[in-house]
């Protein structure tokens, strides 16, 4: 989970001083970084957390983040960067404080 965690805040760290969709798309090597750590968050959450781990933490959408990650590495219809975007300023900063509640009780 602490990789998982390290990925999120990646992003949120690459992202942070973006304030729009169009500063987000106008930085290519930003938009290439924080899809890979989308790709990256997809993967570990489907092949290196338990059944377990995830129930654990009922409220982050598991399914929806694997398939995240399926669009981007399969390319379906292409990677709709507005949508990319609202899962940068919504969906991650909420996975953050999930993660890391999540970790504070195992610690």
């Amino acid at each position: 989970m602490k990789k998982l965690l390290s990925h999120v805040r990646s992003i949120l760290e690459y992202t942070a001083k973006c304030d729009s969709l169009e500063d987000f798309q106008g930085n290519r090597m930003l938009v290439e970084a924080t899809v890979f750590n989308l790709m990256q968050i997809g993967e570990l959450a489907k092949f290196s957390l338990s059944d377990e781990a995830k129930a654990g933490i009922p409220s982050v959408p598991w399914r929806q983040i694997y398939g995240m990650r399926n669009r981007i590495v399969h390319g379906y219809d292409g990677v709709n960067m507005s949508i990319v975007w609202d899962v940068v300023r919504s969906d991650i900063p909420a996975l953050e404080i999930e993660l890391t509640r999540a970790l504070g009780a195992t610690d």
